[in-house]
């Protein structure tokens, strides 16, 4: 296919995009600065320059929304220079207060320095995102104090929101790898030699970094427990196909984090990528390279130096290797045989188009705008950026004439399982033909929250395969969940192919035939998110806890339930396979996050200010729900009547019947008044006195508020209106008496 015919695009007549996500492609947002001060870019170089502080803006605004007192910086290294009218800049929308945009609360916008096409960071983040977590990415134009600044790159933040939304957790270790010689050299036991090559963004982490290198210089056949491999594989892919040296790769060994996910494993995490397709041109092997160099840069780069051991020792494993040529291939053959990303690259320069002719601070001109896209652009600074397509039309060509591309991968085709809808805890063959391998596996896992595990595959007859030898491999598993994810893997000796081919990032799936528990059979019975003193769990810590309730007269298994503190995100926490609930019985989850054995430990704690608790199926099913309000400490929030009755706010008991805050028993012993009905459901109340005339009457809720009074009575008999106080349980007093509870149930 000729590149280089002409392509029709859509016309943008608008600058901004509005009603669409924040990182939507193809948009333009508008954001709005105010400082009071009008040395404003005075502060903001000083603060770089000092502790690289923040500035207090009177008030950002996104696409017309205003957000006060943010917190704005600028950020970067080369593409910062205090003379410069544009530089990149950092907004913390929550510097001051619990505030975000769309739930984003950094924004990090790139100033386009040494980037005369301006899309090469959207563009790669749009590839990259096929096949590993990465952030999504567009344009800004920015305005400070009234004065437009220019076009930005805008691209979603690595934070721990970030690291939420694609891992599960966010409080793991987590570090940000900006510093020159962040390569993962084993350094040594002492953690403080990592501590000025590494920027840690969790509470705690330096241990587990330095087990990581440890293992990853000493014990690479262990490096799958303490590494998502599979992902490394894929970054090391697309760096290198891309040309992107300003990452792990490069001279600096930089712009990646690393998180460590609930499985113990850190994950790869690219960052930064306005300096991809060869903007940044040092490999950390002799001079900088030149286009010709980029071009044929080899998929083998830094695969004997001792300086990359992520590339020597990862890929000194033989079948890591052939994985990683597999991933290459597939991202060479699904961006660049086509030429898709060069149409990628004119829809994006498109959208900027307008914006782009109206920046009074580009540091390029429109030509060269328009023509590095296809052509070598020599700035005013003399830096030599080649064009896009003229580095890749020539690489993809080079890496489909190496010998690693050369050499022919297993063909894998007609997978299938042996039933389609199994019943829940069943056996299950998978199988697959697959010809030209010397070896097949398959990945196979039970929830998204686990890792993957290679099982192999056998064309012997035993495993569902059909005739031994006839070119059909199959694996027996068990189909213990209600949705199993699997993907298969082939070598030979020189090459691999998964299929789906962007495994592990995508897979296929198997859903299983389950009975599920019904709405109101398990009840969220009692939950304490201020645990003081009242009840401490197998450490001797004093954790939030969940007590769920079985009312029926059967034994329920729990399987393949979730319990989760966000409706948004509800399949936090899964229960282990074969927990049960007997009849009538309790079942106890400690809130904490922190996996213990022999107790259940959630992958959540609980608000004190309050939030919600679901317990439900990963189809959306839901089988109880709340949102509680505010807790105090060592009360809990629970049904009354137990298992049954509203949520009224409870004197603790962990794993028994539930109890009001007062004794109902002691209550109920007071002589000479009566009232009824109780339970009320008809929102009317009698209070009658025996012995002496009324004079005044008080109602209070479980949190000692008072929420009804009346004085200056003289009768012996009172009809209260109790409809206006709400379901749940109250105390009465009559004559500054205590005498009864009792229960509202209102329709």
């Amino acid at each position: 296919m000729n590149i280089f015919c002409c392509v029709l695009l859509p016309v943008f007549l608008t600058s901004f995009v509005f009603a669409q996500d924040f990182y939507s492609p193809g948009a333009i947002q508008k954001i709005e600065i105010s400082f009071e001060q009008s040395n404003w870019d005075y502060i903001l170089d000083t603060n770089k320059q000092g502790k690289d502080g923040y500035t207090l803006a009177k008030w950002v605004k996104i696409n017309g929304v205003q957000f006060d007192s943010a917190g704005v910086k600028y950020k970067g290294n080369s593409s910062y220079k205090p003379n410069f009218v544009k530089n990149p800049l950092h907004i913390e929308l929550d510097y001051v207060k619990d505030q975000d945009y769309q739930g984003y609360k950094d924004i990090k916008l790139a100033n386009g320095y040494h980037e005369p096409s301006f899309i090469r960071e959207a563009l790669t983040y749009s590839i990259v995102g096929k096949y590993m977590p990465a952030s999504l990415s567009n344009f800004a134009q920015v305005y400070i104090n009234g004065q437009y600044m220019g076009l930005y790159g805008n691209s979603e933040a690595v934070t721990k929101t970030f690291v939420d939304k694609h891992f599960f957790s966010n409080d793991y270790s987590f570090f940000f790898m900006d510093n020159v010689g962040g390569n993962l050299r084993y350094k040594g036991p002492d953690s403080s030699q990592y501590y000025f090559t590494y920027t840690i963004k969790s509470d705690y982490g330096w241990a587990d970094l330095l087990n990581f290198c440890s293992t990853l210089k000493f014990n690479i056949s262990a490096i799958e427990n303490v590494l998502d491999v599979d992902r490394t594989l894929w970054m090391l892919a697309l760096t290198n196909a891309t040309v992107t040296l300003d990452s792990y790769i490069g001279q600096p060994s930089h712009n990646y984090y690393l998180y460590e996910d609930h499985n113990g494993r850190f994950n790869p995490i690219i960052w930064d990528l306005n300096g991809a397709f060869g903007i940044f041109n040092k490999s950390g092997v002799g001079a900088p390279l030149t286009g010709t160099q980029m071009q044929t840069l080899s998929p083998n780069l830094h695969i004997n130096d001792t300086m990359w051991p992520l590339v020597k020792n990862v890929l000194g494993v033989p079948m890591f290797k052939r994985m990683y040529i597999a991933h290459m291939r597939t991202v060479i053959d699904e961006n660049f045989s086509d030429s898709s990303y060069y149409y990628n690259a004119l829809f994006h320069q498109a959208v900027i188009d307008t914006a782009f002719q109206s920046d009074p601070n580009a540091f390029y001109t429109y030509s060269e705008f328009l023509n590095n896209i296809t052509a070598t652009v020599v700035d005013s600074d003399g830096k030599v950026v080649i064009g896009i397509t003229e580095l890749m039309e020539a690489r993809k060509n080079y890496l489909y004439s190496t010998p690693e591309f050369q050499q022919a991968p297993p063909s894998v085709t007609n997978i299938q399982p042996s039933d389609t809808f199994p019943p829940l805890d069943s056996i299950v063959y998978l199988t697959a033909q697959v010809s030209n391998a010397a070896s097949v596996f398959c990945g196979l896992r039970y929830s998204i929250l686990e890792k993957f595990t290679r099982i192999q595959m056998f064309d012997n007859g035993l495993n569902g395969d059909g005739a031994a030898g006839d070119g059909v491999y199959g694996v027996q598993i068990a189909a213990t969940s209600p949705e199993i994810h699997y993907y298969i893997y082939a070598e030979n000796n020189t090459a691999g192919i998964f299929s789906p081919q962007r495994a592990e990032y995508e897979y296929y799936t198997l859903n299983s035939d389950y009975s599920t528990v019904s709405a109101g059979e398990i009840v969220i019975n009692e939950m304490m998110a201020v645990n003081g003193t009242t009840q401490a769990n197998g450490l001797g810590n004093f954790n939030d806890w969940i007590e769920l309730y079985n009312t029926t007269t059967d034994t329920i298994l729990m399987d393949n339930l979730y319990l989760s503190d966000d409706a948004a995100t509800p399949t936090k926490w899964q229960f282990p396979f074969g927990t049960k609930i007997f009849p009538n019985d309790y079942l106890m989850v400690w809130a904490d996050d922190d996996i213990l054995t022999g107790e259940h430990h959630s992958g959540f704690k609980l608000s004190g200010t309050g939030e919600q608790l679901i317990l439900s199926y990963a189809n959306g099913t839901v089988i109880d729900s709340i949102s509680f309000p505010t807790q105090s400490t060592d009360v809990t929030y629970g049904r009354y009547p137990n298992g049954s009755g509203p949520f009224i706010y409870l004197t603790p008991t962990y794993d028994s019947v539930n109890m009001p805050l007062v004794s109902i028993e002691e209550l109920n012993s007071a002589n000479g008044y009566i009232l009824f009905p109780n339970p009320s459901n008809d929102g009317k109340v009698q209070v009658v006195s025996l012995y002496e005339p009324i004079s005044n009457i008080e109602v209070y809720d479980f949190t000692g508020r008072k929420i009804f009074a009346r004085h200056a009575i003289s009768t012996r008999k009172i009809l209260m209106d109790v409809s206006i106080f709400g379901n749940g349980i109250y105390l009465i007093m009559v004559n500054e008496i205590c005498t009864a509870i009792i229960t509202v149930l209102n329709d």
